[in-house]
């Protein structure tokens, strides 16, 4: 059972979420239903994260990765193929596209195919001017102290050079 929330007082008190409440709302109900292909997310490190997926029976020209903002898409696309010889086909091998919503500042790095394993490499990347940054707290005299000294010792130093 699936109980939708009505997110409408959040939205009216916050700035930058809608995509967040987007996606609570709508939910990912295609990912959720959708098993197909089978997928695992892992933790690397603090910031560094993989995504592998079992892509059994495709070659590397039949994948494609694409990174939008805040959207990794992968799709598979088998290339048509004489069916005749097969008795069964038990190893799926159908078409497929997987989404992933990425967080701000996560690039994707590297992707490989080994041994029907995709691998995705993430990492999360935060800008300088975004990282917290400590700030020094003084009083208004100090500040104008410093100005003070400061416009002293560039009047030292031209008295220097004009003496010189």
């Amino acid at each position: 059972m699936r109980t939708n929330y009505d997110f409408t007082p959040f939205r009216r008190s916050t700035v930058g979420f809608d995509r967040l409440f987007d996606l609570l709302e709508n939910g990912l109900t295609t990912q959720i239903t959708d098993g197909y292909p089978p997928f695992d997310l892992v933790r690397d490190g603090e910031d560094r994260y993989r995504i592998d997926i079992a892509v059994a029976g495709f070659r590397p020209d039949e994948i494609e990765v694409t990174a939008q903002q805040n959207m990794l898409l992968v799709t598979g696309r088998k290339k048509d193929n004489d069916d005749s010889r097969y008795i069964h086909r038990g190893i799926a091998a159908r078409d497929f596209e997987r989404r992933f919503g990425l967080a701000d500042y996560v690039q994707v790095k590297n992707a490989d195919l080994q041994d029907g394993m995709l691998s995705i490499e993430l990492a999360r990347e935060i800008p300088e001017a975004m990282k917290p940054r400590k700030i020094a707290i003084g009083s208004s005299g100090d500040n104008a102290r410093r100005v003070e000294d400061a416009t002293s010792k560039g009047r030292e130093e031209t008295r220097q050079l004009e003496t010189a």
